[in-house]
């Protein structure tokens, strides 16, 4: 999937976007900025007012005055502590928040991008999107504005002070100055492409090493430990390599600088001696010089070593940002209304459906309608669409073409939240967090009670292995429930549906993974719960949807046959063919 880039000036001018909440402290941050470059450069007026003083008359030297221009000093440095620790502690506080604020927003964005993002984007890449990158924008967000700040204080004060020692030689200084940025930034738009590279890695690397954890049971089975050793090491190297790239570039960039160091003070050496020797400036006055100018290459090479500390929150950014230019595919829609007690009839009028992706056509010109309370079970082979028709209704997809209304309105027309609370799924790839069993129950409807929560156990069949468990109710499932078996996962996901006690409800091979005993538990209890509520039921496994009020056979060409059981099986069409199928497996 391409992805957007962005220029530094867009990338600054977003980001200034997250310092707004903080305009005040990062006022006083810079205040505090100036304070402490203001001590810095008064050292060397001092030290140049005693030499002068003292090579003109040492006797004009007075302890009042050492003391008095020592007084002075100590001031400053009491200024210099207190204005640094604010700097050192507030200032950066101001970065983390700057970061939360960031991850935040990520975090609330990723939650509305539609699967279609999920598909195309590995878990581990948007892990180091939210964690690691966004660790450098901390730093970046405090020392940024701080430094550039500080660098333009201090050279602005240097110019003035020694363009009034000796001007032309000021000017010869400084005219280095715009040659070492011009280099430092060419060599700077190389770094940044590295940096972003080597984020690119990380994050692959994340994904490989998720991948083969969360599936290391498979690794094992196939004895491949070796493979995916050497495929890991395949990218650990290609990091290393870029890496290495990243650190050879920044060679460059110290060595350009250290150069570019020698020629100033070779420059200062040669002018200085000779100004002095003319007489132009005093001893002093050459003492001050060299300070200003060892403090002004300080300050530049502190711009320059902050650089790959730059870039890297840079990089962060851009990354944050193309999280947050990912389009949103599924929205409410403007005048969007809660939906209130839906009866929950379900129609579908010439309905085509393609992924945004890969354009794959699924449906065409589909039409359909569930009554409101009808139990219908759609069957068909593998590709047919079952489950994608089921993603529509909650908008997890929005249909390329035609309408799927809910009683009547048009399921557009209602907000996504209002529209999901009225249904609940559940999935054929069951998904438990990590957490204890009461957790994940309690997911379907938080804030419900103890009691409630162990009722819906019941009624999902669940209850009696639960009980059995360590820790009851409050056994660790392990990550993905790990600790659990595939028939427990996916009665405590239906337990979770009996919980939410919606008016809708969409099974997609709700009972592919149970035994014979817990199957006939749980649909006893699906009866209950899909009495005077529309069910629709996607299932394999015949046998489990003979009692529905209606079947339908999808297949790619749309509805090919439907009517109840004992109408089919007369028929002696797909289904009859798929159920005889289904019987000699047995």
């Amino acid at each position: 999937m391409m992805e957007k880039t962005y220029t530094t000036k867009e990338l600054g001018r977003r980001f200034l976007y997250y310092f707004r909440p903080y305009r005040r402290t990062l006022a006083l941050d810079l205040l505090c900025a100036l304070l402490t470059t203001l001590c810095e450069i008064t050292l060397p007026l001092l030290i140049r007012r005693i030499t002068n003083t003292a090579l003109a008359d040492v006797a004009l030297l007075s302890a009042r005055m050492i003391l008095g221009l020592a007084l002075v000093y100590f001031l400053l440095r009491i200024v210099d502590a207190v204005a640094n620790y604010y700097m050192a502690n507030i200032g950066h506080v101001m970065g983390a928040r700057i970061e939360t604020d960031m991850r935040r927003d990520a975090y609330a964005h990723l939650l509305q991008l539609s699967d279609t993002y999920f598909n195309n984007t590995k878990v581990g890449q948007i892990m180091g999107r939210i964690t690691n990158d966004l660790f450098d924008v901390t730093e970046f967000a405090h020392h940024c504005p701080e430094e550039f700040f500080i660098a333009a204080v201090k050279i602005a004060f240097s110019f003035a002070i020694l363009a009034g020692i000796d001007l032309p030689l000021t000017v010869l200084v400084f005219l280095f100055v715009p040659l070492m940025t011009f280099v430092c930034m060419k060599i700077n738009r190389y770094v940044k492409k590295a940096f972003a590279r080597q984020r690119h890695q990380i994050g692959e690397l994340n994904a490989r090493i998720e991948d083969s954890l969360l599936g290391q049971k498979v690794v094992k089975t196939f004895a491949n430990e070796e493979m995916e050793q050497d495929r890991f090491e395949k990218g650990n190297q290609e990091f290393l390599e870029i890496k290495k790239l990243s650190y050879r570039l920044m060679g460059y960039f110290s060595t350009s600088t250290r150069i570019f160091d020698g020629l100033m003070y070779l420059t200062v050496l040669i002018g200085g001696g000779f100004s002095l020797m003319d007489g132009r400036i005093l001893p002093g006055d050459m003492v001050a010089y060299v300070l200003y100018v060892t403090t002004l290459l300080a300050t530049i090479r502190r711009i320059i070593e902050f650089a790959e500390q730059f870039q890297r929150g840079m990089t962060g950014i851009e990354r944050f940002l193309q999280i947050m230019d990912a389009d949103i595919e599924i929205f409410d829609d403007p005048g969007a209304v809660a939906l209130q007690e839906p009866r929950g009839e379900i129609s579908f009028h010439d309905v085509s459906f393609a992924y945004p992706d890969d354009h794959n056509q699924v449906f065409r010109n589909l039409n359909l309608t569930i009554r409101a309370g009808e139990r219908v079970a759609i069957v068909g082979p593998s590709g047919g669409g079952k489950t994608t028709l089921c993603n529509l209704i909650p908008r997890f997809y929005d249909v390329t073409e035609g309408d799927i209304c809910l009683d009547g309105q048009n399921i557009r027309h209602f907000t996504l939240q209002s529209l999901r609370r009225s249904i609940g799924v559940v999935q054929q790839d069951v998904y438990l967090f990590s957490g204890t069993v009461y957790e994940n129950i309690a997911y379907g409807r938080p804030g419900a009670s103890r009691a409630e929560v162990e009722e819906a156990a019941k009624r999902a069949g669940a209850d009696a292995f639960i009980k059995m468990l360590k820790n009851g109710y409050d056994t660790y499932v392990g990550e993905r429930g790990v600790k659990l078996s595939g028939g427990q996962k996916q009665r405590i996901s239906i337990a979770r549906v009996f919980l939410k006690d919606p008016p809708i409800i969409l099974l997609d091979e709700a009972t592919s993974a149970l035994d014979n005993e817990s199957e006939y538990a749980v649909a006893r209890s699906l009866e209950e719960l899909a009495r005077g509520r529309t069910t629709l039921i996607i299932a394999h496994r015949l046998s489990s949807i003979r009692s529905c009020d209606r079947i339908m056979v999808l297949t790619q060409e749309g509805i090919a046959e439907e009517g109840d059981h004992q109408t089919l099986m007369k028929q002696k069409g797909l289904y009859y063919h798929f159920y005889e199928m289904a019987n000699t497996w047995k």
